[in-house]
């Protein structure tokens, strides 16, 4: 390996947790499997089995269930929310449903998740959405996530980041 090339590290747990969350939020829209029933069956035979997946095999399985229930729990609240940031008239509804797990995801983090900073979400998710797609929803996860960020936690956001350039005016 060259000093300008970068081996991309492996996953570590949380964000493995958040892509089993965002499998398991899919599988319980489209299936409509119980909360319960899809964690049992994450903790017995996708993380760990006969039938483990590689892709989340080392999940953190505490957040990941602790995502799951809470956008169980917050969805009433969480859909209005994304609702209010999608383009005039698109509904949540209306969206994929991989992205829609991912955005409630992310906003239940952003909403309920604060020992995690907003913008590690934000590239979180991002990441997630990058999985599953290769055109525009990343950038659509990015937007959303980052607006509503900015909003449920402005002091995050009130900061100058590291490295920010001064403009002189």
């Amino acid at each position: 390996m060259t000093s300008k090339t970068k081996a991309k590290a492996a996953p570590g747990g949380r964000s493995l947790a958040r892509m089993a969350a965002v499998q398991a939020l899919y599988q319980m829209d489209i299936a409509g499997t119980d909360l319960n029933a899809v964690i049992r069956e994450f903790e017995t035979t996708r993380f760990t089995g006969e039938e483990k997946d590689d892709l989340v095999a080392n999940a953190d399985t505490q957040f990941f269930a602790d995502i799951l229930r809470g956008v169980v729990r917050r969805q009433r609240d969480i859909d209005p929310v994304v609702d209010d940031q999608l383009a005039s008239g698109w509904r949540l509804v209306r969206v994929d449903s991989i992205l829609r797990a991912i955005l409630r995801a992310g906003v239940f983090e952003l909403q309920e998740r604060r020992d995690v900073p907003a913008r590690v979400v934000i590239n979180e998710y991002i990441e997630v959405a990058h999985a599953f797609f290769a055109d525009e929803e990343p950038k659509v996860v990015n937007g959303i996530l980052d607006r509503l960020a900015r909003r449920l936690r402005p002091a995050e956001f009130q900061t100058k980041e590291p490295g920010a350039a001064e403009t002189q005016g």
